[in-house]
């Protein structure tokens, strides 16, 4: 299924529904008077945040979305029956932003909440009956719908992030951890999509952890994927900090760790003025060395001394195909998830 994070759709609430002007006719009522009844309201259009999904793909074809009309009024003060409200599914963290660019809501732990409310029905002739005029021939059309162009914009939410350049072990990563299944091959940009993943943790708990495709070397510029998916770790707690120990793809695993760092605070230089932007660059990391089923031990020590000695940081060793102490980064992320949402 494609992947679509952002899209413009236009959506309308429904019209009320016009009020009747009716006057009674039955016999043995010589008196009868006004009897329209008043018209039904117009649908609304309402946001539903659905937790199944996590695209905006289902979008993409249809551009509209609109509230069913209200039903005219009959008589015998009968109301017409009020438009259906149109419910848009939409997954949790999605964004909705008028043309200007400003926020109309982030659907960040809210489920339910009204884009646009439907017009109001209209009164019919028996509303405007008094003692001055008691029949009248006037009844009110029903107050018009309203529509709206709007953005939609999907920020993942997750507890974990996985960073790291193409073929770092990612997508194995998150596969070998949780039930998702993402392509996994050994050439770069495998990953065009960020994928979520639900790791159980063994205490009844879970954390949702989201792989990130397409880091490069300039991505916060603009370069390969890496700024179209770089918004997907902002709504993250931590990052994992996934680095290739053999070194194919770059040759040096302490430059690639200093050049995703440096990507992320381009990044944050970019979208510090962002209403409640929170930096990536100062989110907490676990750095973790994979592949080092593949590295001679000799090498992977000297690595994880100079690593060490240059960076201060002590990283993790694993393996994600083989297995090899992929448990213990997953309890070290969860000690470290669970005790930040405690404190919270």
């Amino acid at each position: 299924m494609k992947f679509i994070d952002e899209v413009r759709i236009k959506i309308a609430s429904g019209h009320g529904g016009p009020g009747k002007v009716s006057f009674r006719r039955e016999s043995m009522q010589p008196r009868g008077g006004p009897d329209g009844g008043d018209g039904g309201r117009g649908g609304d259009v309402i946001l539903k945040v659905n937790r199944s999904l996590n695209s905006l793909v289902d979008f993409k074809t249809n551009k509209r979305y609109a509230g069913r009309n209200g039903d005219a009024g009959g008589g015998q003060n009968q109301t017409g029956a009020d438009g259906s409200d149109y419910y848009l599914q939409v997954p949790p963290g999605t964004i909705v932003r008028n043309p200007e660019g400003e926020i109309i809501v982030d659907m960040t732990g809210i489920d339910e909440f009204m884009l646009l409310k439907g017009g109001r029905g209209g009164k019919g002739n028996w509303f405007f009956k008094n003692s001055v005029n008691q029949a009248p021939e006037n009844a009110q059309p029903g107050e018009p719908g309203k529509e709206e162009e709007v953005f939609l914009e999907l920020k993942l939410i997750a507890d974990v992030g996985i960073i790291g350049f193409p073929n770092a072990g990612k997508s194995t990563l998150i596969s070998r951890i949780s039930a998702a299944k993402p392509k996994i091959a050994d050439y770069p940009f495998t990953t065009l999509t960020p994928h979520l993943g639900v790791v159980k943790t063994g205490d009844f708990r879970s954390l949702v952890v989201a792989d990130i495709p397409g880091l490069i070397k300039g991505a916060s510029a603009g370069a390969g994927l890496g700024i179209q998916f770089l918004k997907h770790i902002e709504r993250t707690r931590l990052f994992v900090h996934m680095i290739d120990a053999t070194g194919v793809a770059s040759g040096d695993p302490l430059q690639d760790y200093k050049d995703i760092n440096y990507e992320l605070e381009a990044y944050d230089q970019t979208n510090k003025e962002k209403e409640g932007f929170f930096p990536l660059s100062s989110r907490p990391q676990v750095v973790v060395f994979n592949k080092i089923d593949s590295v001679p031990v000799d090498e992977l020590e000297r690595l994880v001394k100079r690593f060490k000695t240059e960076t201060k940081v002590t990283p993790m060793l694993i393996s994600a195909v083989t297995g090899k102490n992929v448990d213990q980064l997953v309890n070290e992320l969860a000690k470290l998830v669970f005790a930040e949402k405690e404190n919270e």
